[in-house]
């Protein structure tokens, strides 16, 4: 069956130009998908504003967080024909070094989607099977408008699982945060507020930091059992912290940090805030530099990580989180055409959108 890709690409800084073309038949073990959603994420905006290179030079569709039925298959991916699925941000190699030793978020061959190649920001995608998160078990095909679990999703909702769920996730499970652990999330946005979501269904006590008075109203509304203006400062904020921990009957060292704001500020606050035997996971990303005390990882016993994407072996767990309503994203996300694309996107980018976009053909 012949199928036709209509899109937005990125031509340059702030540029995104439609395009209508065939779509490629695909290669072995690779699938095509018919997008029900893809998600706006920071990183899109930092392709299209910021500056960031893409691996794929322009013009490039970018979008990573996507959704939606598999319509047609390479050599050996058949029998994800007609599957809803749910694409992984990254789909690790699965050959290399790093993905044979158990870290795929570390392979130097994963592929992308908006970055290596054409991404979501169309009505279709061309991706490699071997990753797929399928939605509906054992194989099943089923209608694309049938309800997903407990919380009876639509398909484009998972869209925003595949990072501003499973990113978090890697972070909360890497960092080994258990019951009656302080967690406390650095950047309430659209990663942070499902780590704090995350983390209090881990059974952590949860404190969140943020300078936007709403964002820390929605972060309580979601899970944190505190909150915090980052404006306070360190001192007095890590001082707060203890005092919650001990309210709470969480440990006073040992803090699990999920720095997510992907400001330097946020980044440096993050360090401030490290425990003797706490942790630190560096979420976020920044190109600027950061300045802090290395010798405190020494001095506390402590550890930091960097979490990028996730390995895609947890997206199932991501997709019954959010199935059965334990982690919710209604509230925190919001529908818009595929069609609006450029005014839709530059209005995230200017702040006029709070909830995270899914842009649906």
């Amino acid at each position: 069956m012949e199928h036709v890709i209509r899109g937005w690409r990125m031509t340059g800084p702030g540029a995104l130009a439609a395009f209508e073309e065939r779509a490629a038949a695909p290669g072995p073990g690779r699938v095509l998908v018919k997008v029900a959603g893809c998600g706006v994420c920071h990183t899109d905006l930092s392709y299209l504003y910021g500056g960031v290179p893409t691996r794929k030079p322009p013009p490039l569709a970018l979008g990573h967080e996507i959704s939606g039925v598999v319509v047609e298959a390479g050599e050996g991916a058949q029998p994800w024909l007609g599957r809803r699925v749910v694409v992984p941000a990254v789909a690790p190699c699965g050959k290399c070094r790093s993905c044979i030793g158990g870290r795929p978020t570390a392979c130097p061959d994963g592929e992308m989607p908006g970055n290596h190649r054409d991404g979501g920001f169309a009505t279709h995608v061309d991706v490699p099977a071997h990753s797929l998160c399928a939605v509906d078990p054992n194989g099943a095909k089923v209608s694309e408008d049938a309800p997903i679990g407990q919380a009876c999703l639509a398909l484009w909702e998972t869209s925003v699982m595949a990072d501003a769920v499973t990113t978090p996730l890697q972070a909360v499970r890497r960092a080994g945060i258990s019951k009656g652990e302080l967690a406390v999330v650095i950047g309430a946005g659209g990663v942070g507020i499902h780590a704090v979501q995350i983390a209090r269904a881990s059974g952590a006590q949860v404190a969140a930091i943020d300078v936007h008075p709403d964002k820390l109203s929605r972060a309580k509304e979601y899970g944190a059992s505190a909150t915090f203006d980052a404006k306070e400062g360190a001192k007095p904020i890590k001082a707060a912290l203890g005092a919650f921990a001990k309210e709470k009957g969480a440990a006073p060292d040992g803090w699990r940090i999920l720095e997510t704001s992907g400001t330097k500020p946020g980044q440096e606050l993050a360090w401030s805030l490290l425990t003797r035997g706490g942790s630190v996971s560096v979420v976020g990303y920044t190109a600027e530099p950061v300045s802090l005390r290395l010798s405190n990882l020494m001095a506390f016993d402590a550890t930091a990580f960097g979490n990028w994407g996730c390995d895609p072996a947890l997206y199932p767990e991501a997709l019954r989180m959010i199935s059965s309503g334990e982690v919710r994203l209604r509230g925190l996300i919001r529908r818009e055409p595929l069609s609006s694309a450029p005014q839709i996107i530059e209005a995230v980018h200017h702040r006029q959108i709070s909830e995270r976009v899914v842009l649906v053909p």
